[in-house]
C-alpha cells in the first residue's frame, strides 16, 4: 500500500481537456528550457578533457547508473504517490547541480564524465516521469487530439532553453560551468508549477485503478507486443549515439574553444528544436490522420537511413548536423508522439508495469550497446574516416528498423481491435 501524500489535491472539478493539455505543455516547456541549459555544457566539458573518443564510455557508465538508479526509483514509486515522487525528485536534481558546481566543478576527465552521467539521467528520469503522468491523465482520444500539442512545449522549451544558454555563455559574465545553477533555477520553477497543477487537479487520473507498482521487466517478455515496442526503442537507440558521435566528432574538430563550442551546440539544439516543432505542428497532425501511429514510426529510420548515406558521401559539419536533425528532430516530435500512441490501448496495469523499464532502462541499456559498438569501430577503423565510415551501421540499423515497424503495425491493429 503506497503511503498517502502530505499535502492531497483538494476536491477540484476535473480540468477540460485542453486546458489540462495547456498545463502539461507548460509544464514539459520548463522540463526542457532547464535541461538545456546543461546539455550542450555537460558534452562541450567532456569534449574538452576527454575529446570525442570519451562519449562512448560516457554512454556505457551512463547506462549502468541508470539501471541501479531506477531499481531504486521504482522502491519509491511502490511506497509513495507519483506526483509527490515527481515534487522530491526536482528538489533532490536542483540540490545536486548546485552541489556539483559548488563542490565538484568539473575540471578533469573524471569530473567531466560524472556531471555527463548525472544530466543523462536526470533528463531520463524527468521527461519519462512526466510522460507517465501524461498517460496516466489522458484517454485514448484526448492523447490522439493534444500529444503533439504538449509534446511541442517540450520542443519550444529546446528552442529557447538553447538559445539562452549560448545568451548567457556569449553575452554575460558566466561561463560553461555556471550554466548549472541556470539549470537548477529552472527546476525550482517547475517544482512550482507542478505543485500548483496537482491542486487544481490537473494530475486526476483517468485510470484510478492502475496499480502504482514498480515495474517488472518480464511482463514485456510475456507480452510480445510489448516486445516489439521494445525492438523499436532498440533500434532508436542504438543508432542514436552512432549520430551524436558523428555530430560531436565533427564538432570537436571545428571548435576548439570550450565557450565557443558550448554556444555552437547550443545554437544547433535550438535550431533542432525549430525543425522539430514546425514537424510536430505540421506533419505529425498529417500523418496520424492519413497513416495513424504507423505511419509516424516509419518516418524517422527512413529519412535517417538516407542522410547517413548522404554524410558518408559528404563528411561536413553540417551535414553531420542535417543527419542529427533526421534522427533527434523526429524522435523529439513524430516519433515520441507515435509510440505514446502505442500504449494507450493496452491495459493500464501492463502499462505502469513494463514502460518505465522500456522507456527508461531500455532507453540507456539500448545506447549502452551501441556506444560499445562505436568503441569496437573506433578500434577497427582510421580515426580520420571513423566518423564517416559509422555512416554503414545506422544505415543497417536503420533497415532493421523499418522492418520492426512492419511488425508492430501488425500487433498494434490486432491491439486496437481488442480493445
Amino acid at each position: 500500500m503506497r503511503a498517502e501524500s502530505a499535502a492531497e489535491a483538494p476536491n477540484t472539478p476535473r480540468p477540460h481537456a485542453w486546458g489540462r493539455a495547456l498545463a502539461l505543455f507548460a509544464n514539459f516547456f520548463f522540463i526542457i528550457l532547464a535541461y538545456y541549459q546543461v546539455k550542450a555544457a555537460s558534452r562541450s566539458l567532456l569534449i574538452e578533457y576527454g575529446g570525442s573518443g570519451a562519449l562512448p564510455y560516457a554512454w556505457v557508465y551512463s547506462a549502468l547508473t541508470l539501471v541501479v538508479v531506477i531499481a531504486a526509483y521504482h522502491v519509491i514509486v511502490e511506497r509513495y504517490e507519483r506526483v509527490r515522487v515527481v515534487l522530491a525528485s526536482l528538489l533532490v536534481f536542483a540540490t545536486l547541480l548546485v552541489m556539483f558546481r559548488t563542490l565538484f566543478t568539473p575540471d578533469d576527465i573524471v569530473s567531466a564524465t560524472a556531471f555527463y552521467v548525472f544530466v543523462d539521467i536526470f533528463s531520463v528520469v524527468l521527461v519519462e516521469q512526466f510522460w507517465s503522468l501524461t498517460d496516466s491523465v489522458s484517454s485514448a482520444d484526448e492523447g490522439r487530439k493534444s500529444f503533439w500539442f504538449v509534446g511541442t512545449g517540450g520542443l519550444v522549451g529546446g528552442v529557447l532553453g538553447g538559445l539562452l544558454a549560448s545568451w548567457l555563455v556569449r553575452f554575460t559574465p558566466l561561463e560553461t560551468p555556471d550554466l548549472l545553477y541556470a539549470c537548477a533555477l529552472l527546476l525550482l520553477v517547475v517544482w512550482a508549477l507542478n505543485l500548483g497543477m496537482h491542486r487544481a487537479g490537473v494530475y486526476a487520473e483517468v485510470h484510478e485503478a492502475a496499480p502504482r507498482e514498480a515495474g517488472d521487466w518480464r511482463v514485456m517478455f510475456r507480452n510480445r507486443y510489448l516486445v516489439l515496442i521494445a525492438v523499436l526503442l532498440c533500434c532508436s537507440q542504438l543508432a542514436q549515439p552512432v549520430v551524436e558521435f558523428q555530430f560531436l566528432n565533427m564538432a570537436e574538430r571545428q571548435y576548439v574553444e570550450l565557450d565557443a563550442r558550448t554556444a555552437f551546440i547550443s545554437e544547433f539544439f535550438s535550431l533542432l528544436g525549430v525543425v522539430s516543432i514546425a514537424i510536430n505542428v505540421v506533419v505529425t497532425p498529417l500523418m496520424h490522420r492519413l497513416f495513424g501511429a504507423i505511419g509516424g514510426l516509419a518516418l524517422q529510420p527512413l529519412v535517417l537511413g538516407v542522410c547517413s548515406a548522404l554524410f558518408y558521401y559528404s563528411p561536413t559539419l553540417w551535414m553531420a548536423g542535417a543527419m542529427k536533425i533526421g534522427d533527434r528532430g523526429l524522435s523529439y516530435s513524430i516519433n515520441r508522439a507515435s509510440k505514446e500512441l502505442l500504449y494507450i490501448p493496452v491495459d493500464p496495469v501492463l502499462t505502469y508495469q513494463a514502460k518505465a523499464w522500456i522507456d527508461m532502462v531500455g532507453y540507456r541499456l539500448f545506447k549502452g550497446i551501441g556506444s560499445g559498438l562505436i568503441l569496437l569501430a573506433i578500434n577497427w577503423l582510421s580515426p580520420a574516416s571513423v566518423a564517416m565510415d559509422l555512416s554503414w551501421l545506422t544505415i543497417a540499423i536503420c533497415f532493421v528498423w523499418v522492418l520492426a515497424v512492419a511488425q508492430v503495425a501488425q500487433a498494434y491493429r490486432a491491439v486496437l481491435v481488442r480493445a
